[in-house]
């Protein structure tokens, strides 16, 4: 255990604690850790180099290697240039000496309970006992300041300041995820995208966002999907497009059925839900084999792509009518092979069709393709 002077706080029934941590705790306790998928495209673009001064340089390979990558993290991926950033002005600070470098309090999560205990005549000011094991501290907030300090600390800095904390030990995995987006969600401007994977991995309560996340996840990383990928999860990467427009309309998608459908249609389209998308992009691509290929069209944008999920509905519908499983491969060709015939690859060249239709902007041109669509469908 180590043990640290300490502020308990209550707060609506909740407990947490303010205390200091040395940057040598911080060494010894924090886990640095990122949201990530295992076995798929790399969510982020490879780092880019980043020209430094003598001053400011990082040992990128060695704070890489202490950045751990898992479906139960809850951080973004790491900014380079943000702590490049800090680690040049911690230490401006350290050689002025008239500026603290990190005088707001990180917030931390532990798994493991603390102990306090109160001294004499104040229930609310003590001594906090910390389990002395490596990574049984998690950064809720404060991950790129204390990673900067961590960067200080590899290379034999001894910047010896003592670290503002909050400290919770009694918040479960959803808790800790709400808070996490409460406090990025307005004030950093957490990405879109982000917030989707979080709610995908069921620590929210809505099983139509955890699908749509689900689905688009196979999407990219099945490799024999045609966006395999392409899309940026978590909004980053090499992708045309974000991962969350596209879950919304997968889960307006879901509601809609949900609505009108039976209790029987809903959970059969749940479990194959995974099923058509995947089947369904293959038969877009060979429907639309040179749009699709081609770097001159527009196919795989997110407008485009929403306007074929909107359609989806529509899609099955017809593949039902001509008495064949909806979430067939080839059932799915054959009932979008008017779009083929009568929208062509054309209508997505991007200097072509599709450039004056976006003269409505983003939007107008997902209604317009999707009605278009439709239409071609009757």
């Amino acid at each position: 255990m180590i043990t640290v002077p300490a502020r308990r706080v209550k707060q609506f029934g909740v407990e947490f604690y303010q205390a200091g941590l040395s940057a040598k705790d911080i060494d010894r306790l924090v886990k640095f850790e990122v949201l990530g998928y295992s076995g798929g495209p790399q969510a982020a673009e490879p780092p880019k180099k980043i020209r430094t001064t003598a001053r400011s340089r990082v040992n990128w390979d060695m704070l890489e290697r202490r950045i751990a990558e898992s479906e139960g993290a809850y951080q973004r991926p790491v900014i380079r240039r943000k702590i490049d950033e800090l680690v040049a002005y911690y230490r401006e600070c350290k050689d002025a000496g008239t500026l603290p470098a990190i005088p707001g309090a990180v917030i931390i999560t532990s798994e493991k309970r603390f102990t306090f205990t109160p001294i004499a005549g104040h229930h609310d000011l003590g001594l906090l006992q910390i389990p002395e094991e490596h990574g049984v501290l998690r950064v809720l907030d404060g991950q790129h300041r204390l990673l900067a300090l961590h960067a200080l600390s590899q290379q034999g800095e001894n910047m010896n300041i003592e670290v503002p904390a909050v400290l919770f030990d009694s918040l479960d995995a959803r808790q800790i995820v709400e808070l996490f987006v409460t406090i990025n969600a307005k004030h950093t401007r957490l990405n879109p995208s982000h917030i989707i994977s979080l709610a995908g991995r069921k620590l929210y309560p809505d099983p139509n966002q955890a699908l749509a996340h689900d689905v688009i996840r196979s999407l990219h990383e099945d490799e024999t999907s045609p966006l395999h990928g392409e899309i940026k999860m978590l909004g980053t990467g090499r992708g045309r497009v974000s991962q969350a427009p596209l879950a919304e309309e997968i889960v307006d998608f879901l509601e809609t059925v949900e609505k009108l459908g039976s209790g029987g249609k809903i959970q059969e389209l749940r479990q194959n839900a995974k099923r058509f998308f995947l089947n369904y992009v293959k038969a877009l691509s060979t429907t639309f084999p040179a749009a699709w290929a081609g770097r001159k069209y527009s196919i795989k944008t997110g407008a485009a792509l929403r306007a074929f999920i909107r359609a989806a509905p529509d899609v099955m519908a017809r593949a039902r009518e001509l008495r064949r499983d909806s979430y067939d491969l080839n059932a799915i060709r054959e009932a979008i092979k008017p779009w083929g015939e009568r929208l062509r690859d054309r209508r997505f060249e991007t200097e072509g069709e599709w450039k004056l239709k976006l003269a409505g902007g983003t939007r107008g041109t997902v209604e317009i393709l999707t009605r278009e669509l439709r239409d071609a469908l009757r």
